[in-house]
Formats: structure tokens, C-alpha cells, sequence
């Protein structure tokens, strides 16, 4: 008995101390607290913060005054249907920019749209300015917020590796080296239409820990992909799957001309774990030349981060049989394309459309030939947005953005920044008849080969590419 009363004796001990270890972030006040951009008002009562959206006003961030590296976060938070919010952590104020976007870091997403159901992503407010996590590669993190009620949040923030819950759900599962520190801070958001005052966001049971946080991590769950955001390495579980990196970061190892048995001697960079084809104008495949891997691939995952210059155009091939056309131009495969879209003409290049009428052809229309934008199944498929209702996300120049090309047996799927843009089987007949119609149709079987290499394209524009991963299926 005396045995069974000294560890009943130890447990509470052990669970109040820590419990103690857990700091609540709500006060009989806000004076731990501080507005850091916009105009609307945080109210506390009986435990609750809230505030309400108002017109005229940037985005509102109430902040703590004290800066966090390495916590777990839980919260309680409510946000009224059809307002978006968010969560900021290790964030900071930009005073050098307009005071709408002074407030940079991560947000942790709160989002009530339904179609789209992206809360517990994570945003990079203010700075990269998209998603680090959308939440389009976990189904079951999708449906963890629900709408009208109460929802309880995790973020843990532990080094590099961020993961976030909703209602004992995992959403995100990061690894980015973006922000070590910084405050946190709750977000009403700007709104542009009067239908949408006085809606508001509340949060209550707000509490933090800092200490000895590897003991209180919650399990990782599967089914939350992991993105990792780290230059040059691969994570613990990227190795487990069978992740390696297609380019050393360092050397020509495993690459060569496209039309030729050894890397080309110039055109090509490399510098700073960065690959990069340089200018010439414009002219395709006349200065350094396409370059290829060595090894023919099959099914695989392809993954790698992309930089273009201004108006820049070039591409990732896929399936390439260097043996087709030895001639001028690239060589042959079935294209990622990767375009500026804003300032390239290939992106809204005109076409004409006939119809046959009186026993002659006439020109019915002239049409935006749309299947040469970013990320397009180049002259074949458009990209789109499959993940979200907004249109495609952009790109920009002088910007890191990640490719993803998924290629199971006829399964195809582009992706941008974790995005999907499209999918289609290259063995379907609507696959053939969209050959038939395109600058491809005088290559035949086109798509069609067993396996093939992959190709980085010398368009005559500076692209640049790092973090060059795969792994086979």
C-alpha cells in the first residue's frame, strides 16, 4: 500500500510540474500584447479575445511583445463563415515597406472556405508571399476545421521542423529554415466588401511551452506529407523513401549534352549548389546545349526548385530519346514548360481557328493558344489550378519555385509549388489525338517510350535550378 500511495504520490507530482511547464498567453489583460499592423480592436472577456473585421484597414495583428524559437502552441479559435484569418509565428515587422505588408513571417492558415479548406497550412505572409504548405497533399488535414464551432490548434515549431493539429488532426509536417524567432500574434483580416463587417475571429485557452519540448511532440502521422524546404539535404524520411538527389549540387556527375557524351564545356554554371543556364539571347540550344542525365527513368517522382529571369523561357523534359532530332533545337520529350508568363509571348500566344463554310475555309476566330504557359504539358495541356478556385499561381522572376512530376506507368501530373496544375494517362487516346494536333505529330509515337531521360532546357535565358531530387517507383 505504502509502495502503491509513493507512486500515486509521484505521478501528480510529475503531471502538475508539467502542467506548470505550460504558460498561458491570456491574462486578466492584453498588456503582454501589442497591435502590430492595422486598425481593427482586439477586445478580451471572460477569457476570450476577439476582434472584429472593419473596412479600411490592412490586415490587423495583435501581437506578443516577447519573441519564441523552439514552443508548442494550443489554442481554441472561432472564426465567423466566410472570413479568412490566421495565426502568425516567429514573425517580425518590416518598417521599410507600406504599412498594409509590414508584418512578415509564418501564418498558420484559418481558412472557412470549404471548397478550398486549407486551415493549419502554412503561409509565408509578407515575404515569399504563397503557401510552404498548402494543404493539397493531405485529404484528411483538409477536413480537420470545421465551420461554425470552436476548433482546438497545435503548432509545434522545434528547429527547422514545423507541424501543425486541428482537433487532434495533422495538417502540416515542414521543414524550412526561413525564421528561427520572432512574435506571435492573431490576425483579423482585411476585407474589401461591407457584408462582411462585424464578422469576427475569437480565440481562448491560449497557452504555450518552451521547455523540453522533445518529451511532448506528437506523433507524425503518415498521411501528413512531408515538405522539405532545406538547400542540398534530404530529410530522415525522404532517405527512407528512396529519395536521392539527381545532381550533387557541385559537380557534372551523372549529366551530359543532350547531343553530345560529356557535359558541355560552356553555357552552364555551376556556383553555390546552383545549376544555371546562361543567356544568349534567347537563341534555343545554340550556346551550352540541353543537357540530360545519364540514366533512362521510368516511373519516378521528380522534384526541384527553379529560378527564371525576367520574360525567361525554358523547360524540364521527361521521356527523352536523344536520338530524335540530331538537327538544330531541343531535343525531344514530353515537356514541363517553365515560362514568365507575364512577360513571355508564348504564354497568350494567338492562334486562328477556321470552319469550313461555302464550300471553302474562313476564318472564324482568333484564339489564345494557352497550353505554352508555366507548367504546362507543353502544346498539349493547359495548366490549371487543380487544388483551389483562384486561377494558377504565378510566377515570378529572381524567385525560387518547386516542380513536381509524377510519373506512374500512363499517370501523369505536374505540380507547382505543391500545387497540381494537371494530370493525363500518355497512353490514352485523347493523349494521341492531342499529338495529332500539335508540332508533335511528325514524331512518331511521341510520349509513347518505356523510359527515357530527363532534360533541362537551354531556351537562350538564365534559369537557374538547385535541389534536384527523385525517387523511382
Amino acid at each position: 500500500m505504502r509502495l502503491l500511495n509513493l507512486f500515486i504520490l509521484f505521478l501528480f507530482v510529475t503531471i502538475s510540474f508539467s502542467q506548470e511547464k505550460w504558460k498561458s498567453l491570456i491574462d486578466e489583460d492584453l498588456n503582454n500584447w501589442e497591435i502590430k499592423q492595422g486598425k481593427a480592436q482586439f477586445k478580451l472577456e471572460n477569457g476570450v479575445i476577439y476582434a472584429e473585421s472593419i473596412l479600411e484597414s490592412p490586415s490587423t495583428y495583435l501581437g506578443t511583445k516577447k519573441a519564441y524559437d523552439d514552443f508548442i502552441l494550443e489554442f481554441e479559435v472561432f472564426v465567423d463563415t466566410g472570413l479568412n484569418s490566421g495565426v502568425q509565428f516567429r514573425s517580425a515587422i518590416n518598417t521599410s515597406v507600406p504599412e498594409h505588408s509590414r508584418v512578415f513571417g509564418y501564418q498558420f492558415e484559418l481558412d472557412t472556405n470549404e471548397n478550398r479548406a486549407w486551415s493549419g497550412g502554412i503561409y509565408d505572409q509578407s515575404r515569399k508571399n504563397f503557401f510552404l504548405y498548402p494543404v493539397t497533399r493531405n485529404e484528411k488535414g483538409r477536413k480537420s476545421f470545421k465551420n461554425g464551432q470552436w476548433n482546438k490548434a497545435r503548432i509545434e515549431a522545434v528547429g527547422n521542423s514545423i507541424r501543425t493539429w486541428i482537433n487532434g488532426i495533422q495538417v502540416t509536417n515542414l521543414i524550412d529554415p526561413l525564421s528561427s524567432s520572432g512574435f506571435i500574434a492573431l490576425q483579423i483580416h482585411n476585407i474589401s466588401e461591407s457584408k462582411d463587417v462585424g464578422k469576427k475571429v475569437m480565440w481562448r485557452n491560449i497557452k504555450i511551452l518552451t521547455e523540453n519540448l522533445s518529451e511532448q511532440r506528437n506523433k507524425v502521422e503518415e498521411y501528413a506529407t512531408e515538405i522539405n524546404n532545406v538547400d542540398n539535404q534530404l530529410s530522415e524520411n525522404q532517405i527512407i523513401n528512396g529519395w536521392r538527389f539527381l545532381w550533387d549540387g557541385k559537380t557534372t556527375k551523372g549529366w551530359r549534352g543532350a547531343k553530345m557524351s560529356k557535359f558541355p564545356e560552356h553555357g552552364w554554371e555551376i556556383k553555390n549548389n546552383v545549376l544555371t543556364v546562361l543567356s544568349s539571347n534567347g537563341k534555343e540550344s545554340e550556346n551550352g546545349g540541353d543537357i540530360v542525365t545519364n540514366k533512362k527513368f521510368k516511373n519516378f517522382e521528380l522534384e526541384l526548385d527553379f529560378k527564371i529571369s525576367e520574360g525567361a523561357n525554358s523547360g524540364i523534359k521527361y521521356f527523352v530519346d536523344t536520338y530524335l532530332n540530331k538537327g538544330a533545337g531541343s531535343s525531344i520529350g514530353l515537356e514541363y514548360q517553365i515560362l514568365d508568363d507575364k512577360n513571355h509571348l508564348d504564354a497568350n500566344k494567338k492562334f486562328k481557328v477556321y470552319e469550313y463554310s461555302n464550300k471553302s475555309w474562313v476564318l472564324h476566330k482568333e484564339d489564345i493558344k494557352k497550353n505554352r504557359s508555366m507548367g504546362s504539358l507543353y502544346d498539349l495541356i493547359e495548366a490549371e489550378n487543380l487544388n483551389e478556385e483562384r486561377s494558377k499561381r504565378p510566377v515570378h522572376p529572381e524567385t525560387w519555385h518547386r516542380a513536381r512530376i509524377i510519373v506512374n506507368e500512363g499517370h501523369v501530373e505536374h505540380w507547382l509549388d505543391n500545387i497540381k496544375l494537371l494530370e493525363y494517362n500518355r497512353f490514352s487516346q485523347v493523349f494521341k489525338a492531342l499529338v495529332e494536333y500539335s508540332k508533335y505529330s511528325k514524331w512518331e509515337n511521341f510520349g509513347q517510350l518505356d523510359s527515357g531521360h530527363i532534360l533541362l532546357q537551354d531556351h537562350g535565358d538564365r534559369v537557374s535550378f538547385k535541389n534536384i531530387k527523385i525517387r523511382e517507383f
